[in-house]
């Protein structure tokens, strides 16, 4: 492998290693039912459950709550993983196809 080449493959591992931080360091926020929000860091690690006041007395079912909390999670999973996506494809699109 050439040096320039070598160069170019360490680069890209630094970028990619930088941006991982930058996305782990990262809030994003899940909403479901108007009255569940819930904070994530982009490592997916759960920093904080919002449960609107007055929530328990517009659900009339715990179970209705439960699947309201489950889908803020969710809708929060998918934001991380298409940040993550659309960080992680800037180096596969264009990343290699400049080395070799």
């Amino acid at each position: 492998m050439n040096p320039n080449m070598l160069k170019k493959l360490q680069k890209m591992q630094k970028d990619i290693m930088i941006a991982q931080k930058e996305l782990e360091a990262s809030t994003f926020y899940g909403f479901a039912g108007g009255i569940v929000t819930v904070e994530f860091t982009g490592d997916k690690k759960m920093k904080r459950l919002t449960i609107e006041k007055g929530a328990l007395e517009q659900v009339d079912d715990l179970g209705l709550l439960e699947d309201t909390i489950v889908a803020a999670v969710n809708d929060c999973m998918n934001k991380i993983d298409a940040e993550t996506q659309s960080i992680m494809s800037q180096f596969s699109q264009g990343g290699l196809n400049g080395i070799f």
